[in-house]
């Protein structure tokens, strides 16, 4: 496996998804890992289970990514909290990280295996090459979303925002 990408693969059943991530799940993988979880939620699975068992690390970008969705999929009428994404097997360390992001909340936590009996064989998802303009807006989004959901964020990832709003106007006037 390359070190500088997560491998993701997909685990989909009529009721749900699996998506395991195994590896440094990074900003390298966070274009990959966000057009698989918006293929996802438009194709219709109401949840989707992220297994995180053989995941080392994430970084700011991936969890800024994984924290929109879990925003996104939990949005609801009523504004309740529906946790549509359940993070399973997730490292103690992950799980202070999330808590001291405050995005803990957007996520049920779980341990043990990931739910059987109506599941495809797994299959990893289609590849895809971001250019660095992609990945540079990703990564500028998801610190944003970082920021947007507790004000705490901003303080650190104020000078990386502005780092990258300046990088990605950089390399929008270059092409």
């Amino acid at each position: 496996m390359n070190p500088l990408y997560a491998k993701l693969t997909v685990l989909a059943g009529e009721r749900f998804a699996c998506v395991k991530i195994a590896g440094r799940a990074n900003f390298n993988t966070s274009v990959n890992f966000k057009t698989l979880l918006s293929e996802l939620l438009q194709q219709g699975y109401p949840y989707i289970v992220l297994e995180l068992s053989e995941c080392a690390w994430m970084d700011s970008t991936f969890l800024g990514v994984m924290a929109g969705f879990g925003l996104k999929a939990n949005a609801t009428a009523d504004g309740c909290v529906k946790h549509a994404i359940e993070l399973r097997n997730a490292s103690e360390h992950l799980v202070e990280l999330l808590e001291n992001l405050g995005v803990l909340h957007l996520f049920l936590t779980t341990q043990g295996d990931p739910p059987a009996g109506e599941a495809l064989p797994p299959e990893p998802p289609p590849p895809c090459a971001p250019s660095r303009e992609e990945l540079t807006r990703a990564a500028l989004e998801a610190h944003q979303t970082l920021m947007d959901l507790n004000p705490a964020n901003v303080a650190r990832f104020k000078e990386v925002t502005k780092f990258l709003a300046e990088d990605l106007k950089k390399l929008r006037s270059e092409s």
